[in-house]
């Protein structure tokens, strides 16, 4: 028995079944996040059939019809990026603080990195939604250390008081930012969808300012993985298996916090997103740390794409845009976690 724990911690291989139920979540996350890709090609303000975009992937197209299909390009990349970052950072933040309901835009984290790049533009002089991951990464990791410290700080912890702090940072930060951007009307007109949460409106060279730290915040998930499965035994037991708890924390909640900094640079902050991916994970492949950023990398696209979808076709040929979509899909995920936890709060 003690061997298996062990082994798992350090993670060893699944047992034949885990593997078996990994293999096949990921086949099937891989298949939705293809579908979901080729609906974001597909629909828009104006609707192209599949026939249509591979003419346009053939060459064969006509000049408009290939200018409304390659426009979609880079808003599904940007929408297949934040969808990893969003999911993985809800992954590690709850996997570093025990806490079903950590979510970088229930943190405050989100908020913090939006209240970096208004900063900047407002004070600062700061243009252009490329350079913004300069901005968003200082603020995310502030909010991301006081909520850490609030939440944890005194005698006790828990899930409520993490969540409160949270909730606290994110009104203040969110009243600063309605504050600036309403008294100088330039930066609200250049970010009133931004601090909302839209894919539209971005451009290849958005993508390549985040990749980076999008890429490095993933290779940190990914090498702490077996750690977190140690520490999800507690401290003590940790230890016992070779693992430095107080590094762990650190570097998931600081992976943690530069993924959703880069999701919230380039997309603007979309909430919910990484409360809900790692529920759903969880409740397809267990506990193992290593499975559950495996499959976020996955699900988390295809949750965000999905929303993006929807809120280009609801209100054709107006759009609502992604972020506002997630808050109702979210929500409902929000109170449901509640539900489960009210013996345990």
């Amino acid at each position: 028995m003690t061997t298996t724990v062990r082994a798992s911690a350090r993670g060893a291989a699944p047992p034949r079944a885990g593997a078996l139920r990994l293999t096949l979540a990921l086949t099937g996350a891989a298949l939705l996040l293809l579908c979901a890709a080729a609906a974001s090609v597909m629909f828009g303000s104006m609707s192209t059939s599949p026939g249509e975009v591979l003419s346009v992937l053939s060459g064969d197209a006509e000049p408009y019809l290939t200018t409304v299909v390659e426009s979609r390009y880079p808003r599904t990349l940007l929408g297949v990026l934040a969808g990893v970052c969003l999911a993985v950072s809800g992954t590690l933040m709850q996997g570093v603080t025990r806490n079903p309901l950590a979510d970088p835009g229930l943190l405050g984290v989100n908020t913090g990195a939006a209240a970096g790049v208004v900063t900047a533009s407002a004070f600062l002089g700061a243009s252009g939604s490329a350079s913004a991951m300069w901005w968003a990464l200082p603020g995310a990791l502030l909010a991301g250390v006081l909520v850490h410290v609030i939440g944890f700080s005194g005698a006790s912890s828990s899930a409520v008081r993490l969540v409160l702090a949270g909730a606290v940072l994110t009104a203040v930060l969110t009243a600063y930012i309605q504050a600036v951007t309403l008294s100088r009307p330039k930066i609200f007109d250049n970010y009133r969808y931004w601090v909302v949460g839209a894919l539209g409106g971005r451009d290849f060279d958005v993508l390549w300012s985040v990749l980076p730290f999008a890429v490095a915040g993933l290779l940190v998930a990914l090498l702490i993985a077996p750690a977190l499965n140690a520490l999800a035994l507690g401290d003590e037991s940790a230890t016992s298996l070779g693992a430095n708890p107080a590094v762990t924390r650190a570097l998931g909640w600081g992976s943690a916090t530069v993924l959703a900094a880069a999701a919230t640079a380039a997309a603007g902050p979309i909430a919910f997103v990484g409360l809900a991916v790692p529920h759903v994970v969880r409740g397809l492949i267990g506990t193992d740390h290593r499975g559950q950023i495996a499959l976020s990398v996955l699900v988390g696209p295809v949750l965000l794409l999905t929303a993006d979808v929807i809120g280009r076709v609801l209100l054709r040929p107006q759009e609502l845009m992604v972020g506002v979509v997630t808050a109702f899909v979210g929500a409902p995920a929000l109170l449901f976690t509640l539900r489960r936890m009210k013996h345990s709060l």
